[in-house]
């Protein structure tokens, strides 16, 4: 067993190191520093008042519902690091650079990768329109904490697990109702230039 533990160690801190050194080349570097502000809240909670201010009293009462999980999510990632204290990457390999500073110490898991899951999936839930960006989006914070050298790949992979459970689970508890927008996408593209 503790030959197998090595050798899955030894494979994350190869994937680690060569997802992170995307972040060698200045227009990465940059992208995923975006992204990752982005997705520090800036985005989701955009997202929420949009739907909520587009879609009238049940696309408030259904952001609500958003809110509320996204609170449940920062109490059980902030536990589980509080618990498990895993340094992040480039403390423990002076290998992985650093992009960006991080929000809190520890690595496990990734809360930027957990609330990515969690809105694009309630988001997708109660207006499937929405996924054609957000799960893009949620890919991409995803994958820039590997790249800035804030988290291994497990940690965002049990993020996004988590993410996906909790929003599940509060879709499961509360019906979400299904949201539209008050006027032809056409017009929503049209408007955006696309």
């Amino acid at each position: 067993m503790h030959t197998f533990l090595l050798k899955a160690d030894q494979f994350e801190l190869r994937a680690c190191l060569t997802i992170n050194g995307l972040g060698r080349f200045a227009l990465a570097r940059q992208l995923f520093r975006l992204v990752s502000r982005l997705g520090d809240g800036i985005f989701w909670y955009a997202g929420m008042g949009l739907i909520a201010g587009l879609t009238g009293p049940d696309g408030f009462a259904a952001m609500t519902q958003v809110a509320l999980t996204s609170c449940v999510g920062v109490m059980v990632y902030r536990s589980l690091k509080g618990r498990l204290v895993r340094p992040r990457p480039f403390v423990s390999h002076g290998q992985i650079v650093c992009g960006i500073a991080p929000l809190d110490q520890y690595s496990f898991p990734s809360g930027h990768t957990l609330h990515a899951v969690l809105f694009a999936s309630m988001f997708a839930m109660v207006m499937p329109a929405t996924l054609w960006i957000c799960l893009p989006f949620a890919l991409l914070v995803a994958i820039s904490r590997v790249v800035l050298g804030l988290h291994y790949p497990s940690d965002v992979i049990v993020g996004a697990l988590l993410g996906l459970i909790l929003g599940g689970v509060s879709c499961a508890l509360v019906t979400l109702p299904q949201l539209s927008l008050p006027v032809d996408m056409g017009v929503w593209l049209a408007l955006w230039g696309a």
